[in-house]
C-alpha cells in the first residue's frame, strides 16, 4: 500500500467531490470519497484516514453524526474538516462543540482547502 495521506471526502454534491478529488490528488494525497454519511463511516473505519472531511448536509447520516461518530464511538482524534452552505451558523457551533478542528463556509476556494489540510496533518 502506498504511504500517501488519506482524506475521506464525506460530500454529497458529485460535482465538487470530483473537483475536490481532482485538486487534492495533485498535491499527493489519496482520496476516498463518500457520498453520504454511511458511507463516510465506513470507509472512516476500514481506511483509518489522516484526515476527514465533510459536509453537514449529507443524506443518510449528516455531518454532525459523523463527527459524534469519530469522536464519541471510534475515539478517533483524526482532524476533521467541516463545510456547509452559508448561514448555517448553529451548525457550525454544533460541529466545534462536537469536536470538528475546522470549517469552511461554501463555495470555498479548493486551493484554500488544500492549505488547511496541509496545516492540520502535515
Amino acid at each position: 500500500m502506498s504511504d500517501l495521506k488519506k482524506i475521506v471526502l464525506a460530500e454529497d454534491n458529485s460535482t465538487l467531490s470530483l473537483l475536490l478529488k481532482f485538486r487534492l490528488e495533485k498535491e499527493g494525497f489519496q482520496l476516498l470519497i463518500a457520498e453520504d454519511g454511511k458511507k463516510a463511516l465506513e470507509l472512516i473505519e476500514e481506511h483509518n484516514p489522516n484526515i476527514i472531511l465533510t459536509d453537514i448536509m449529507m443524506p443518510f447520516i449528516s455531518g454532525l453524526e459523523v463527527i459524534s461518530h469519530v469522536r464519541n464511538k471510534l475515539n478517533l482524534q483524526i482532524p476533521i474538516i467541516v463545510f456547509s452552505a452559508a448561514g448555517q451558523e448553529e451548525m457550525v457551533l454544533k460541529a466545534f462543540s462536537l469536536g470538528a478542528n475546522d470549517f469552511m463556509g461554501k463555495p470555498f476556494s479548493p486551493n484554500e482547502l488544500v492549505i488547511r489540510v496541509k496545516r492540520l496533518i502535515t
